[in-house]
């Protein structure tokens, strides 16, 4: 596999190149909803980046591949079976993490700050 490929960068410069006009999350729809201080701040290009994986860096079937080539990519570069990358946020990798340890009918004791939003 070819570790120079950017599956995920290369659709997020098509997606810039093509100028959409977002109507999904997120709210911000690219920058447009923030603040000057936060865009003082952070600039605009992070929220121009802050893309939807499908209906955004890819259609909603995921046809282009774009997370399934670079986490293939990925696998193979950290010597995995497989690499999962998640795009829902990190509420969606802290629940996807605990189902991963505890079973049906396990407990799973984790403290009350263990995670943030």
């Amino acid at each position: 596999m070819d570790q120079s490929q950017t599956p995920v960068l290369d659709a997020l410069a098509a997606y810039h190149d093509q100028a959409f006009t977002p109507f999904t999350p997120p709210g911000h729809k690219q920058g447009r909803g923030t603040d000057a201080r936060t865009l003082a701040v952070l600039g605009q290009a992070v929220f121009a980046s802050d893309v939807l994986a499908t209906s955004g860096l890819d259609d909603r079937t995921s046809s282009g591949r774009v997370l399934e080539r670079a986490q293939e990519l990925m696998a193979e570069a950290v010597h995995a079976h497989h690499t999962f990358f998640t795009t829902c946020g990190s509420s969606l990798s802290v629940k996807s993490a605990m189902l991963s340890v505890a079973g049906p009918h396990e407990k799973l004791v984790v403290s009350r700050d263990a995670h943030k939003s």
